[in-house]
């Protein structure tokens, strides 16, 4: 019969498991760093070489081909030509990441320039990528299979956008891939400026107000629910249930799931919003619900009705205001403006898509979208010492 542990020894192994874990996740953590940095410093030597050469695209061909076999038989797999290649445009991608720095190449692999070691373990990701200077390294957080699905992003905002959210909400290559498909950071920069353009590729997802967290549309592609005319809310709502993780992902950061069908009475009668969240970080309840026809004044309606009730009922003096959030299959955007006013902050109506838009589709939608943001914009007018942009208001 095996002697039970006695209990300082229990917490003694717990916090002796505790350490081996740690340690286990940060030697991860440095090889895949180093990696990535060593895959950029041979993309380098690729690049610089081929450009030596007097007939550049022939003479890269010939110099991959016969680099390719003699690292194969040194180290083994992992640097097929095609991977070379992968290595050359890495190094293309972020060419900016580390100033020039003095051969030889084996002893450049720990810095970054500066004296800072490239896999330095900084808290905060965007301090990588914050303000005008070139970024100075590699987010010791994401592996070479996080760089070779971000090294695809043409854009470069974007790029660091989801470089940054990548790192921050811990997405695996799988999760990041699939925010990229979706155009992600483009739904989110529907309603924003150069401005904001900018300090969205900086700084990540920064949620101050509620529409900074607001999408339009949003992609439920996940659910694998055909487009239907029969499709009832039930059915979707239990579909976003089975796949809740998927969905608090398309949220985005800072939801927390809080209940289904969550009744409130008024006078006797009842209701039921569909699905009822919380924002860590804006500190306000999200009132969620579903509707798989289009949008009618009655269903702003009722969300008001939803609002106001958490807002005297239920949240705390520490929560601010709640928000009300529609997914719809079509909306009216003249509608909802009329309905809820120009100056609406809390109630968001924004359709839902079952599968990913193409890029010219969303391309289209920005558009539009734009143009109605510099309709608003242009016909302000000045209130009480407030200027008033549709529905934005700047003191």
């Amino acid at each position: 019969m095996s002697k039970k542990p006695v209990r300082h020894d229990v917490n003694l192994f717990n916090r002796v498991v505790e350490i081996l874990e740690r340690a286990r996740t940060n030697v991860v953590r440095s090889v895949n760093s180093q990696m990535v940095i060593a895959y950029w410093l041979v993309g380098r030597e690729i690049v610089e070489e081929e450009q030596q050469g007097e007939k550049r695209a022939e003479y890269g061909k010939r110099l991959l081909e016969d680099l390719s076999p003699r690292l194969t038989e040194h180290y083994g797999k992992g640097f097929s030509v095609t991977s070379l290649k992968y290595f050359r445009s890495f190094y293309l991608a972020y060419s900016n990441r580390a100033p020039a720095i003095g051969r030889p190449a084996g002893d450049q692999l720990p810095l970054a320039g500066k004296g800072r070691p490239m896999g330095d373990e900084l808290r905060d990701p965007k301090s990588y990528l914050a303000g005008d200077e070139s970024p100075k390294g590699f987010l010791p957080d994401l592996s070479w299979s996080h760089y070779r699905a971000l090294m695809r992003v043409e854009n470069e905002h974007a790029r660091s956008f989801y470089e940054l959210e990548a790192a921050r909400n811990s997405w695996n290559k799988r999760q990041l891939e699939r925010q990229i498909h979706s155009f992600y950071y483009e739904r989110l920069l529907k309603s924003k400026d150069k401005a904001g353009m900018k300090e969205l590729a900086n700084q990540g997802e920064a949620a101050e107000q509620p529409v900074d967290v607001i999408k339009d549309p949003y992609v439920l592609e996940f659910l694998d629910l055909p487009e239907s005319p029969r499709l009832v809310e039930s059915e979707l709502e239990s579909a976003l249930i089975s796949r809740l993780q998927e969905f608090l992902l398309e949220l985005g950061a800072g939801f927390a799931f809080i209940g289904r069908q969550k009744r409130l009475t008024l006078d006797g009668d009842h209701f039921y919003p569909d699905l009822i969240f919380y924002h860590t970080r804006l500190k306000c309840y999200v009132v969620t619900d579903l509707k798989v026809a289009k949008l009618s004044h009655g269903d702003l309606g009722q969300m008001q009705m939803y609002v106001n009730y958490y807002d005297r009922e239920v949240r705390a003096l520490e929560d601010n205001p709640t928000v009300g959030l529609i997914l719809c299959a079509e909306k009216n955007d003249v509608v909802v403006r009329y309905v809820l006013g120009e100056e609406n902050e809390q109630i968001f109506a924004s359709r839902y898509r079952l599968e990913l838009p193409s890029e010219e589709e969303l391309r289209r939608e920005l558009e539009r979208e734009r143009r109605l943001l510099e309709e608003q914009e242009s016909s302000f007018e000045v209130k009480e010492g407030r200027v008033v942009y549709g529905k934005r208001v700047k003191r």
